[in-house]
C-alpha cells in the first residue's frame, strides 16, 4: 500500500551516508517488491544483514493436502485442534495447522501462549486475524501491540516474532499468500490513496510507531536464529539461518513498505434496500484470492426484503467462511459457531440453513463478525481441516444422507 511513512533515524537523502554519534556508518537495506519496480522501503541498520553464522533444515509442519473429492461442502471446527494442548507448549509460528491450501493461498489456524523463535516468510505476504488474546508481534520495523479483531498484514521476508501477552493464549487464522497482499485496487486512487467511497482510510491503519532495537546487537555463543519458510522444487519447505547479530538492529526506516494492523472494528460496512453481494464486504486481496469481513451492520430496508444472502453459486470461486464471533442467522441448525469454518466449493449452490430463508424476514440487524476467503483455485484440505470436519455438514439443508 503506498502510504509513506518514517521512522526513527533516517538520512536527508536516501543511498547516502549515515552514521551514529561515534561516526560509524550504518548499513542501508532496501527491501522491495516486483524487482524494486514497487512498493519499497530503505532500512538502516547497526551491522549487516547479509551476514550468517550458519544454516541448517527446519522440518516444517504437516504441509500436505489432499483434493475436497468428491466435491463436498465442509464445516471445519477449528477450536477442537488444540482441545488437549497445552498452550504454553506451541508458539504461533511452529504451532501452525494446515485447514486448507491451493497454490495461490494457505490458510492455518493455531493457539499459542510461547513467544515464537524469530520467522521470515520468503513465499509472500501473510495477514494474520487475531480472533482472541493478546500479543506483540515485533518486527525489524518496530513492534505492534495487536489484540481480537485485528489484522496483522506482514510483507514478503519481514522478520518477526509472536510474543502473547496477557493470561489468555492467542488464537490466530493464518492466511499465508504465495504473493502480495493488498487494499483492492478499486479502493485506492492512481497514486495509492484509499478512496472516499472505501469502507476504511488510512487513518485506521496501525504501523511500527519507533524502531525496535535489541538491548544488545552481539549474539549468544549459538547466534539468532531466524526461521525462514520458502520452496524448492519439492514445494514448501524450511531452513533456520543462525545470525551474528540480533535481527532487531534498525535505527530507522522509510518507504511504503511494512508490517501494519488494521483492527476488523474500523471496517465500515456498505449496507442496501435489497441485500449486497459479497464484494461490498472485502477488505484485502491477493493473486487468485480476496480476504472479506461480515460484521455487525443493519440490514437490507426495502419492505419486501430478506436479510440472510440468497442461495448462491459462485461459479469461480472456493469459499471459505471462518467464524468469529455473534449470531449467524443464515447457519442457524448447522452447527456452526464460533471458531467454525464453512468451505463451500466451486461448483456447489449454497445457501441459508432451512427456515433461515423465511425467519430473517423483518430482522434489521445482524450481530455477526466472520472473515471470508474466496479463492479462484480449488481448494485442498490439509491435516488440520481432514481432523476438524465434523462429517455432516454436507447433509444439513436434508436434515440428514441417504
Amino acid at each position: 500500500m503506498a502510504y509513506y511513512r518514517s521512522v526513527g533515524a533516517v538520512p536527508p537523502k536516501r543511498h547516502t551516508q549515515h552514521r551514529d554519534p561515534a561516526g560509524t556508518l550504518y548499513f542501508e537495506e532496501l527491501m522491495g517488491e516486483e524487482g524494486f519496480s514497487s512498493d519499497s522501503s530503505l532500512l538502516y541498520h547497526r551491522n549487516i544483514p547479509s551476514a550468517l553464522m550458519d544454516v541448517r533444515r527446519w522440518q516444517l509442519p504437516d504441509q500436505g493436502t489432499v483434493p475436497n473429492t468428491p466435491l463436498t461442502p465442509r464445516h471445519l471446527v477449528l477450536p477442537q485442534l488444540f482441545a488437549g494442548s497445552d498452550p504454553a507448549e506451541v508458539d504461533a509460528v511452529t504451532g501452525r495447522r494446515l485447514v486448507l491450501g491451493n497454490p495461490d493461498v494457505r490458510i492455518s489456524y493455531v493457539v499459542a501462549g510461547r513467544a515464537s523463535s524469530f520467522y521470515r516468510n520468503a513465499i509472500g505476504d501473510e495477514c494474520v486475524f487475531v480472533q482472541g488474546g493478546t500479543a506483540t508481534v515485533e518486527t525489524i520495523f518496530g513492534a505492534i501491540d495487536v489484540a481480537d479483531g485485528d489484522y496483522v498484514l506482514l510483507p514478503r521476508a519481514t522478520t518477526h516474532r509472536w510474543l502473547p501477552t496477557g493470561d489468555e493464549p492467542v488464537r490466530l487464522y493464518c492466511i499465508e499468500a504465495n504473493s502480495h497482499i493488498a487494499a483492492p485496487k478499486r479502493y485506492l486512487s492512481r497514486f495509492g490513496q484509499l478512496l472516499e467511497n472505501a469502507p476504511y482510510c488510512e487513518r485506521d491503519l496501525r504501523g511500527p510507531a519507533q524502531p525496535l532495537l535489541a538491548a544488545t546487537g552481539e549474539a549468544p555463543g549459538s547466534g539468532f536464529e531466524v526461521f525462514v519458510k520458502h520452496r524448492d522444487s519439492t514445494g514448501i519447505v524450511g531452513s533456520v539461518h543462525v545470525l551474528p547479530h540480533h535481527p532487531f538492529d534498525v535505527v530507522g526506516w522509510d518507504g511504503c513498505l511494512y508490517p501494519y494492523a488494521f483492527n476488523v472494528r474500523d471496517f465500515e460496512p456498505i449496507t442496501g434496500r435489497v441485500h449486497q453481494p459479497p464484494p461490498v464486504h472485502q477488505v484485502f486481496e491477493g493473486d487468485n484470492f480476496v480476504i472479506c469481513n461480515f460484521v455487525p451492520r443493519k440490514v437490507d430496508y426495502h419492505p419486501l426484503s430478506i436479510p440472510v444472502p440468497y442461495y448462491h453459486s459462485n461459479v469461480d470461486s472456493d469459499e471459505v467462511m471462518f467464524y468469529v464471533a455473534g449470531n449467524y442467522e443464515a447457519r442457524k441448525g448447522s452447527g456452526i459457531g464460533p471458531g467454525s469454518i464453512s468451505l463451500h466449493p466451486g461448483g456447489h449452490s449454497h445457501g441459508p440453513q432451512p427456515g433461515a430463508y423465511e425467519a430473517s424476514i423483518g430482522v434489521e440487524f445482524f450481530d455477526e463478525l466472520a472473515v471470508m476467503v474466496d479463492t479462484f483455485r480449488p481448494l485442498e484440505l490439509g491435516e488440520a481441516g481432514r481432523s476438524a470436519d465434523d462429517g455432516k455438514y454436507a447433509w444439513s439443508w436434508t436434515g440428514g444422507r441417504a
